[in-house]
């Protein structure tokens, strides 16, 4: 009889033991699509993975001190932030081929070297054809973040124009702009309680910009240009001072924007 107890107990164990390595194998071990392979990324829409985060960037240039893929290596750090905090997300690869201006002549960005332009028809089609690839392979919340401000009405308009022709199925696209209003806004009032001027906070490549990028992307930033950025001003690409940035600024910032962005999706996913 005893025996018999203690072969039960070892089968319920073993059992409770095969259902717990099942469902830790059924959680991918990474939230990069791009990192994993076509049948891990199958299991994990069956499975635990229903969204799916498009990551948005920019390669622009960004004052003497910061490098130009600085939207790109940013915005591929918070939406893996963001989606390790969703939990059952994924994040496809950073769109880093964006419209920023005329190129001959050039405008705006285009004016320094290195800033890479496409057309709004071009940069709307790769959107579009990666949401539309996204849901062929079943993901059924398909998510749209930002970290250039330019292309931010163009993502709207997709989302709302896939969401109409997709009524009758289960798959929605969600633009989330509060990605990019969380670090306007929220984050310079954020950075004038920390004493910082409007001057200083800037709103390209100054002490706001530099800071976000030194918490998510140090590899990115020059210290040693910073004092030139400051001195040569929008001759060189910077609008702001960058001489008040810091890695705890940056770091404030980051998690504003990853709590601002994870409640706005599920909002967004709870009136699907």
């Amino acid at each position: 009889m005893r025996i018999a107890r203690i072969a039960r107990m070892a089968w319920i164990i073993l059992g409770a033991a095969l259902v717990g390595l099942n469902a830790f194998a059924a959680e991918p071990a990474t939230v990069m699509l791009e990192d994993m392979t076509w049948s891990e990324v199958q299991q994990a829409v069956k499975s635990t993975s229903s969204a799916v985060i498009v990551p948005i960037g920019g390669t622009e240039q960004n004052g003497p001190h910061m490098a130009l893929g600085k939207h790109n290596a940013r915005i591929r750090v918070l939406a893996g932030k963001i989606a390790s905090r969703l939990g059952h997300t994924l994040v496809a690869p950073v769109i880093a081929y964006v419209p920023e201006g005329s190129i001959t002549p050039p405008e705006g960005h285009m004016r320094f070297a290195g800033t890479l332009s496409v057309p709004r028809e071009a940069f709307g089609g790769i959107v579009e054809g990666a949401a539309r690839s996204l849901k062929q392979h079943g993901f059924k919340d398909i998510i749209l973040i930002g970290d250039h401000g330019g292309y931010q009405p163009q993502l709207k308009t997709i989302a709302d124009r896939l969401n109409r022709e997709w009524s009758a199925s289960s798959t929605r696209v969600h633009f989330i702009e509060a990605y990019y209003q969380a670090a306007q806004k929220p984050y310079a009032e954020a950075l004038r309680s920390k004493g910082l001027s409007d001057f200083q906070i800037g709103t390209h490549a100054g002490s706001a910009d530099t800071s976000l990028t030194m918490a998510l992307a140090p590899q990115m930033v020059r210290p040693e240009l910073i004092d030139d950025a400051a001195q040569r001003g929008p001759a060189a690409g910077s609008v702001g001072d960058p001489r008040k940035a810091s890695l705890a600024l940056g770091e404030l910032g980051a998690e504003l924007i990853v709590t601002r962005t994870v409640e706005a999706i599920r909002a967004a996913q709870a009136r699907r």
